[in-house]
C-alpha cells in the first residue's frame, strides 16, 4: 500500500539546500513502486516530479504542489558483448560510485565523467557531459516508465534525441518518462579519452591508465569546487548554472565585434555552428568569482557557479541569475540559459 509523505521538506534532497515542501513524496526503491506511485498521483490529478540527487535542481520557496517521486532503485549488471562490456545501472545509483565501478575494472568510456554529483537517472535526460565525453557517446539503452501508456520501454539511443546538455527527456517529452536504468556500452582495457587539452597537460602521459585520469578529473573538479565537499564554503551549488551558448555564423560576428579585440575561446561543432565559453563571458561582463549579492553569488573558483549561503533563498537565486544573465546580454548579445532545472513557481523570464 503506497503511503506518501505529506508535506515533505525537499531542500535537504538538493545541493542548494533551499526550496520549500513538497505536498506528497514517495521514495521508490524499485519499479513496482515507481508505477504505483505514477497511478496514484493520476488517480487524484496531481503533478508528477521526479527526484534524483538534487544536484542540478533550484525549488521554489513555496514548494511543490504535487507527489514528487524519489527515485531510490538500486543495482548493477554487466554482460560482455564483441568487443565491449554492456553495463546497466538501475536509476538511483550514484553516478560517480558508478563511474569508479567501471574505471576500477578497466572498463573504458566513462573516466572522464568523473566526480560529477548526482544519480544514473539524470545522466541521459541531461545528457551529462565534461572534458570531452558525454554519456551519449557510449549508452546504449534508456529503460524507462512511459507515464501516456503505462508501460516500461526501453528506448535506444536515437529515440532519446540527445543534443548539448538536452534530450528527449529533458525538453521535447519532459515529463513523460520516468528513467529506470541506463545501459553503458565500454571497452575492456580501452584507452582513456585524452581529447580536452586541460587533463591531457594536467596528466602529461599519452598513455596513462584510467585510474590516474580519473584522478586528475576530480582533483581538476575539487580546485574549481565543482565535487560535492560538505566542508567547501562553495558546496551549496548546482555546479555550471549556465549553458555554454552554441551560436551560429551571424551572431559570433556580432559577438566577435562587441568582444573588441578580446581573444574569446571557442569551439567548433559538427553543425557548423560555434560554442562559446559562458564563464569568460561573464567574467569578461564584469563579473567576479566570490562576487556576491547578500546571500548568494557567485562561486569562488568558478564564474559559473551560484552559491547559495546561509539565508538564501530560492528567489535569491533567480534575481542573481537574471542579474547575470542580463550583464552579459548587456555586454555581449548573448542570452544565457540556465542549466538546472526550476520546480515551482520560478523562472528567469
Amino acid at each position: 500500500m503506497l503511503t506518501p509523505v505529506e508535506h515533505a521538506p525537499l531542500a535537504p534532497h538538493c545541493t542548494l539546500r533551499i526550496g520549500g515542501p513538497a505536498r506528497y513524496l514517495v521514495e521508490a526503491a524499485d519499479e513496482a513502486t515507481v508505477a504505483e506511485a505514477v497511478r496514484w498521483a493520476a488517480a487524484r490529478k496531481l503533478p508528477v516530479r521526479v527526484l534524483g540527487g538534487g544536484s542540478n535542481l533550484v525549488i521554489a520557496d513555496e514548494g511543490v504542489d504535487g507527489l514528487v517521486l524519489k527515485i531510490a532503485l538500486r543495482g548493477v549488471t554487466a554482460r560482455e558483448v564483441p568487443g565491449a562490456v554492456e553495463v546497466t545501472a538501475a536509476a538511483g545509483e550514484p553516478w560517480d560510485d558508478f563511474v569508479c565501478h567501471t574505471v576500477e575494472r578497466g572498463w573504458a568510456g566513462l573516466e572522464c565523467l568523473s566526480g560529477i554529483p548526482g544519480l544514473v537517472g539524470a545522466t541521459p535526460i541531461q545528457n551529462v557531459g565534461a572534458y570531452g565525453q558525454e554519456v551519449s557517446d557510449t549508452l546504449t539503452a534508456v529503460r524507462t516508465l512511459d507515464r501516456e501508456s503505462g508501460r516500461v520501454v526501453t528506448l535506444a539511443p536515437a529515440e532519446c534525441g540527445f543534443g548539448y546538455r538536452d534530450s528527449l527527456f529533458k525538453s521535447r517529452a519532459p515529463g513523460r518518462y520516468v528513467v529506470l536504468a541506463a545501459t553503458y556500452r565500454l571497452v575492456p582495457g580501452g584507452p582513456p579519452y585524452l581529447g580536452y587539452a586541460d587533463i591531457a597537460r594536467e596528466i602529461g602521459s599519452a598513455s596513462p591508465p584510467l585510474a590516474a585520469v580519473r584522478e586528475t578529473v576530480i582533483r581538476v573538479r575539487r580546485s574549481k569546487s565543482m565535487v560535492l565537499d560538505p566542508g567547501d564554503p562553495n558546496a551549496r551549488s548546482c555546479g555550471s548554472f549556465f549553458l555554454n551558448p552554441i551560436v551560429d555564423g551571424a551572431a559570433l560576428a556580432a559577438i566577435d565585434a562587441r568582444a573588441a579585440g578580446l581573444s574569446m575561446p571557442r569551439w567548433a561543432q559538427p553543425d557548423g555552428r560555434v560554442k562559446l565559453s559562458a564563464a569568460w563571458l561573464i567574467e569578461r561582463a564584469g563579473f567576479t568569482r566570490g562576487q556576491s549579492e547578500g546571500p548568494v553569488g557567485l562561486s569562488t573558483r568558478h564564474t559559473l557557479a551560484i552559491v547559495c549561503h546561509d539565508g538564501a533563498r530560492a528567489r535569491d537565486v533567480t534575481a542573481f541569475a537574471r542579474r547575470v544573465r542580463a550583464g552579459v546580454e548587456e555586454r555581449f548579445g548573448v542570452r544565457l540559459h540556465p542549466e538546472p532545472i526550476f520546480w515551482g513557481a520560478l523562472s528567469l523570464d
